[in-house]
């Protein structure tokens, strides 16, 4: 017997060559689609305006599937975590981050992660894989289960307004998959979630960016963290590779494209005595201006875990940080650390298959 095909993450164009190979008219995809990623169903039975035979050859062929919740936890502060199993058994994690109306979902686009950030607690637990669109697209479906957002509703009722490409993984070290996923995500007759509420976070893999830009036109977070090569390559080794100038250079070329000067977010973790200094501030400020971007910075507070080398920077530290920054035109937030209590924070994902915890 064959093995049934995933029709989650499949294009628009592969879902309608998928009806097509069953004798299927074009219009169906539509239909179908709107069933999928508009209702949310997860049976073929429910699409109660397609015909019972092709409904019946669906069930045959196909199935829908979720990633399954093997745990979830709450913080005291509302954030929610879930542990996601696949079908081969690897796990990720996934965040939810509310608001007082709204909210953004942080979903993995790898199974741990290559790039090392010395400071990340997912990037010590190595690669495993790459998420498929499929697995991708799923996350974002299983928190809407959760919340009860089917059919998907309007921008003002929403509560899982935003996504973040901010869990597990480089999302650019899986380019394909990621740009599959988030036009899946983004198709105005299904999820329905518009470029300008998603945010993909790299940690500057310059090459890819363009792509990003001509292909989604997102949001982008550049994980910066640092002023320099020197101090940037000894917490970020993947700065070696991809050094500051061809990381500015690749966002100059993101808003050239975009035609949005502020569709970049530099994100900057506070590390104390390692980057966070008045002459760090100012020698970001030369670094902007040589390059002529108009970006805002999030600064982040450290969040500590089990057996890393780091402390955060002193809120004063960080306060004067942020001063420096905005006195020079530079929108400088300091981020609100979320979900701290479960691991939930920015830098602390990690499947607990791997951790044993």
């Amino acid at each position: 017997m064959t093995e049934k095909k995933e029709i989650i993450g499949l294009s628009r164009e592969e879902l309608q060559a998928e009806l097509t190979a069953l004798g299927e008219k074009p219009f169906r995809t539509k239909q179908i689609w709107a069933w999928l990623y508009h209702q949310g169903v997860t049976d073929f039975a429910a699409m109660s305006n397609i015909p019972k035979e092709l409904r019946e050859k669906l069930a045959e062929n196909y199935v829908i599937s979720r990633p399954k919740i093997v745990t979830e936890q709450k913080s005291s502060d509302k954030t929610h975590k879930w542990l996601l199993e696949f079908a081969d058994g690897q796990r990720v994690e996934m965040v939810y981050i509310p608001e007082e109306d709204r909210g953004a979902v942080c979903i993995s686009t790898q199974v741990g992660c290559a790039v090392n950030c010395t400071f990340c607690h997912t990037g010590s637990q190595k690669l495993t894989r790459n998420l498929t669109a499929a697995e991708i697209v799923g996350q974002f479906m299983a928190a809407r289960d959760v919340y009860n957002e089917w059919p998907t509703p309007t921008d003002e009722t929403r509560y899982l307004s935003n996504i973040v490409v901010m869990g597990m993984g480089e999302p650019l070290h899986n380019v394909e998959n990621v740009i599959k996923a988030l036009k899946i995500i983004g198709d105005g007759d299904g999820i329905a979630v518009s470029k300008r509420k998603i945010t993909l976070s790299t940690s500057g893999i310059a090459p890819k960016m363009a792509e990003i830009a001509r292909e989604l036109g997102v949001k982008l977070a550049v994980s910066l963290h640092a002023p320099n090569n020197e101090k940037r390559s000894k917490i970020m080794p993947i700065n070696n590779k991809y050094p500051l100038e061809e990381v500015m250079e690749a966002c100059q070329v993101y808003q050239g494209i975009t035609g949005r000067r502020q569709a970049i977010t530099f994100e900057y973790l506070m590390l104390k005595d390692i980057n966070d200094s008045r002459e760090d501030a100012q020698e970001l400020v030369r670094l902007m201006r040589k390059y002529n971007l108009v970006a805002k910075f999030n600064l982040i507070p450290f969040n500590p875990w089990p057996g890393c080398i780091y402390q955060p920077s002193s809120n004063n530290r960080v306060h004067e940080f942020s001063k420096i920054l905005e006195s020079n035109g530079f929108a400088a937030p300091i981020r609100v650390a979320r979900g701290q209590d479960i691991l939930a924070a920015c830098g602390q994902l990690k499947s607990k298959k791997e951790t044993g915890q």
